[in-house]
């Protein structure tokens, strides 16, 4: 009777142990997790994404021109990026008076650095000097092709430019025909006019009518940021 029992007990036990066994996992995992919000909630740092970088390559437009470097696009881009919590950088390599020939000569220092994504905005200066297409055309060229030797994984996104009308229809066509058959010949993403919805209008314009206000920045930065958007 005894014996009986005894191995009744065994038996039980052997039923019980792996119950056992898997309900004390289960209460280690939760533990664990507990333990990772618990970390999360008292302000320990949590492991990061490495941060890409995004080269902004410009003129003042880019640099900002007349306004603190907080309110030209490319800061208020960076702003957007960190309220969406994106693992970017922005590095402004903007050069007020740059051309795209003085481009051409900068570019190879720009491109020592790590770089992920690079947006090219030059040829204004170009424009308003009277400066043949074709030239505009060909250092922009040469420079598109400078990065994507040394760094052929990045993507280069092309902010596209137009004179007034006060220099002549044909040079204004066929200024303006420059940056889509830039980006079609080399597949690139494009900002077909970065100053749209700003160009022409003084209330969001400084004195000299063709840099933006800090206003016209913020109109300036959503252009960029509806093609920007889909590259991150």
């Amino acid at each position: 009777m005894n014996r009986n029992i005894c191995i009744s007990q065994l038996d039980i036990f052997c039923l019980l142990f792996p119950l056992l066994f898997f309900w004390g996992c289960k209460e280690k995992e939760k533990t664990d997790e507990r333990l990772k919000t618990s970390d999360s909630l008292s302000g320990k740092p949590m492991p990061s994404l490495p941060k890409k970088t995004i080269v902004f390559f410009g003129n003042s437009l880019t640099a900002g021109f007349g306004l603190d470097l907080s309110e030209a696009f490319p800061s208020l881009i960076q702003s957007r990026i960190d309220s969406l919590k994106l693992p970017y950088k922005v590095i402004n390599a903007g050069l007020s008076g740059e051309t795209s020939a003085g481009g051409g000569s900068r570019i190879d220092w720009i491109l020592r650095q790590p770089l992920d994504i690079f947006v090219l905005e030059l040829g204004g200066n170009d424009g308003l000097r009277g400066i043949p297409a074709s030239d505009t055309y060909a250092n922009l060229q040469s420079i598109i092709d400078k990065v994507r030797s040394s760094h052929p994984a990045a993507k280069i996104l092309l902010t596209g430019i137009q004179m007034p009308p006060s220099m002549g229809k044909r040079y204004t066509t066929e200024f303006r025909n420059i940056f889509p058959e830039l980006a079609k010949k080399n597949k690139i993403e494009l900002v077909p006019f970065i100053l749209e919805g700003v160009g022409g209008l003084p209330s969001l314009n400084q004195a000299d009518g063709i840099h933006p206000t800090a206003a016209g920045d913020i109109i300036v930065a959503g252009n960029v940021w509806k093609v920007l958007e889909k590259m991150l």
